[in-house]
This record gives C-alpha cells, sequence and structure tokens, in this order.
C-alpha cells in the first residue's frame, strides 16, 4: 500500500509550495486507495506561532485535503523513540555527543565545519551528532526527477541529530517517523534536496528501509527568483484573503509542477486524484503566473449562483445588506476574476466616488446637464424606463452613444469601468443619482 505524509511545521501561514506538496502526496495515495497521512513538526519550538497546528488542519479542509492519520512530534518525542534511536548510532560508533557551545541564543548550532572537533573526543553528554563515513558515496534514484543523484561523503557535514534539550533535529526524526508510520513515497521540496546524504545515511545506519524520495521544482517568481512569502501573496491564507476561491487556488496548484497527458486544464479534486500519474512530474521549474491564477479564479466564480456569489461577497463589501448586493451581484458576477475585485467595480454603490476630471469628454457638461434633466423628470425609475429615457435623449441631441454613456458612468461611478451603468443608476435610486450629477456638474 502507498502511504504518503505532509508534514509541515506550525511556524507561519501555509505556502503555495506547501499546499503543492500535501496535494501532490495526497493525490499519489489516494490514486492508489492508500493512505494520507499529516505530520505536524514541531520540535522548533522557538519559531512555532500560537494555534498554527490549527491553522494548519484548518487551511487542508478547505481544500478538501482530509488526512487518514494524524501525529505532532513532539507528542512521539514523549515515549523517548528519537533519543533512542540516537544512542542505538552513539553505541554504533556512527554520531557522538558534542559540547561545543552555539554562538548566540537563537543558535542550536554548534560547530558549522564539515568535521566537527568533537567527533573523537568520546563525550558522554551534550546534543548528538551524526559521524559521517569519509570517502563515500551515497546515491538514490529521485522519482521525480527520474534520475540517480549521487554525493560524496566528504561534502556532508556532521549533523545535529539529537539536540541538548533531548528534541530532535528534523534530520533524525523524519528518518525515524517515516520508517515508524511505514511512509512509503516521501515528496517534498527541491530546496530539502542538500539534506538527503544526511537522511540516507540515517536509514542506512539504523536498518530502515529507504522510501521512494521526489524533490518537486521550485515555483519560480515571475520577476525572478524563488517565490517566497516576501514575494506578494504567496501563502493560501494570503490568496484567499485576496478574494480567490479554494477550488480556483487547488486547481491553479495542481499544474505548477505535473501535466496531464493532454491538454485539459480544469480538473475537480476528486477528477486529479484520479487521474493522476507521477510520470506527469515536469522536471522544469514553473512560474507562479498570476494572470493564469485570475483566470482560473474566474471560470470558478462563474459557475456559481448569484445567490452563493452574494453570500461570498459579504465578506468583501462590509457595508453592504445581502438585499442590495443581491441586486448588484448579477451586474459584475462577469466582470470580476477574484472576489476582492468588488471594491473597484461595484463600491461606487456604497461610496461616492470622486472623478478625476481629465477622464470626461469634450461634451461632458452637455452630456450630464440634459441627462439630469431627463432623469429629473421621470416618475417611474425602473431600468427599462430609464433606458427608454436616456437613449431618446442620445437621439433627440444627435449625441455620441458610447461618449454620452461615458461621461455619465464616469460622473456616477467615478471610473470607467463598472456595471452597466442604467442598472446602476436604477439600483442607487432617484435621489443619490441627482445628487452625484449635480456634483459631478460642479
Amino acid at each position: 500500500m502507498i502511504r504518503t505524509r505532509f508534514a509541515p511545521s506550525p511556524t507561519g501561514d501555509l505556502h503555495i509550495g506547501g499546499l503543492r506538496t500535501a496535494l501532490y502526496s495526497y493525490a499519489l495515495a489516494k490514486h492508489s486507495k492508500g493512505k494520507f497521512v499529516l505530520r505536524i513538526e514541531d520540535t522548533d519550538k522557538k519559531r512555532e506561532v500560537p494555534e498554527g497546528k490549527e491553522k494548519i488542519q484548518k487551511i487542508l479542509k478547505t481544500f478538501g485535503l482530509e488526512w487518514d492519520e494524524y501525529f505532532v512530534q513532539s507528542e512521539l518525542a514523549k515515549d523517548g523513540r528519537y533519543k533512542k534511536a540516537a544512542e542505538e548510532l552513539v553505541n554504533k560508533g556512527q554520531a557522538f555527543y558534542c559540547d561545543c557551545q552555539p554562538k548566540n541564543a537563537k543558535e542550536e548550532g554548534f560547530s558549522k565545519e564539515v568535521r566537527d572537533p568533537c567527533r573523537d573526543k568520546n563525550l558522554t553528554s551534550g546534543a548528538i551528532k551524526l559521524k559521517v563515513p569519509e570517502n563515500q558515496k551515497v546515491s538514490f534514484k529521485d522519482f521525480v526527477l527520474g534520475k540517480v543523484v549521487e554525493w560524496d561523503t566528504t561534502t556532508v557535514p556532521d549533523t545535529t541529530l539529537l539536540k541538548s534539550d533531548g528534541l530532535p533535529t528534523y534530520h533524525l526524526a523524519v528518518v525515524v517517523d517515516d520508517h515508524e508510520m511505514d511512509i512509503s513515497h516521501v515528496l517534498r521540496g527541491h530546496d530539502w534536496m542538500p539534506s538527503t546524504p544526511i537522511h540516507l545515511l540515517v536509514y542506512k545506519f539504523l536498518g530502515y528501509t529507504i522510501p521512494e524520495i521526489g524533490h518537486l521544482t521550485d515555483i519560480l517568481d515571475p520577476e525572478g527568483g524563488k517565490l517566497s512569502k516576501r514575494k506578494g501573496s504567496a501563502s493560501c491564507e494570503g490568496l484567499l484573503k485576496d478574494g480567490y476561491l479554494p477550488e480556483a487556488i487547488l486547481n491553479f496548484v495542481m499544474l505548477l509542477g505535473w501535466a496531464p497527458k493532454d491538454d485539459r486544464e480544469l480538473f475537480t479534486l476528486e477528477e486529479f486524484v484520479e487521474t493522476f500519474d507521477p510520470k506527469g512530474f515536469q522536471k522544469s521549474n514553473p512560474i507562479f503566473n498570476r494572470e493564469k491564477l485570475d483566470w482560473f479564479n474566474g471560470h470558478y466564480l462563474r459557475q456559481k449562483s448569484d445567490g452563493e456569489i452574494t453570500k461570498l461577497l459579504l465578506e468583501f463589501a462590509p457595508k453592504a445588506d445581502e438585499k442590495l448586493l443581491e441586486q448588484i451581484t448579477p451586474l459584475i458576477k462577469e466582470r470580476i476574476n477574484k472576489l476582492s475585485d468588488f471594491d473597484s467595480m461595484a463600491g461606487f454603490f456604497f461610496e461616492e466616488k470622486k472623478a478625476d476630471q481629465k477622464l470626461f469628454g469634450p461634451n461632458c457638461r452637455q452630456h450630464l446637464t440634459s441627462a439630469m434633466a431627463k432623469l429629473e423628470s421621470l416618475s417611474d425609475w425602473g431600468k427599462d424606463k430609464i433606458d427608454s429615457a436616456l437613449i431618446g435623449l442620445i437621439k433627440a441631441k444627435g449625441f455620441k452613444t458610447g461618449d454620452f454613456f461615458m461621461d455619465l458612468r464616469i460622473a456616477i461611478a467615478g471610473s470607467k469601468f463598472t456595471p452597466p451603468i442604467t442598472d446602476s443608476i436604477a439600483i442607487l435610486g432617484k435621489s443619490e443619482t441627482l445628487k452625484r450629477l449635480k456634483e459631478a456638474l460642479k
């Protein structure tokens, strides 16, 4: 049975690359009716954020990535499994105690040299470090890259496995946990590749079976370099707050490093699991294309009913009541790509937006004066009556239709880009419409 795991640290918002790792691990297991394990690696207590574990669970559930088994590393440590494994390596002569002092309080760092000066001191206490053998080859076949990767141990540093406080580092815990949980396939980011020879040696020295290991491509920023949390909304929480739908984000992430046999782009999670094939992993680094994400999000928005979109918009239009939003939603549904576009597209319904006078055409005063007089004379403020009155005005005055309605749009909404302006005027009401026209004419 294929058993995969997603093993995040509760140190902040989930990066888009972390979501991709979780998604691919989930699909790899579920495609073959296997098990998907969530393991919270929380042994770095200095960097852990409040409620970090709960946030990870919540965000994975938001994307439908439900786990079969759940573990917390600090809880697992209570049975002494990591200490026992580290001491076993010491007894075999494959690890040693180190009493080098950290250079600063934030660092559990001991010697930064490739070969630690404590390795031949025969100490009996302190942190435990891996005793890397000299002049050996360490290799594995990466099932994502499809090739054998090899290291000379001369370049592999003696690495801390168990800290002086008794908690394991990632390098020991990940090996012990993957063994204890019968993990058959490990997917992780390419930035973990330099750590792989350390883990391979620990597997070998403890007599564990090495799982299939694959390193995923780096997601690149369009402006260059690896996509990081510091560059825009690279976190899942940030994208959700920006008005992207979970199903759109997930579909976008599916294709950031994996491609189907055909050119298909749209997948539900269930369809992706059914279609998933590890042979589809790509070797080249994908670029985080925001325009493509907008396209996915626009597609999924337009699959929803007006009522569903109205409910979603309540968070992005805090000044609106639901009944007013119900009128506005049909007007903007085809015009927005994400929920946060609401304010720029329809914020004028709730707050008058002053127009840049440079936006008006040369005949704006005549257009607006005539429109105000015509609209003021209407006793029936229905959309059809407004349409009929304004079209009649345009014909009677010989106005250019496009220029007339553009000036009207700018006066009412303060922008060239709005929902249909006569629909908008009908919703705004007669009093507010005339008030805005008077303000524009000033």
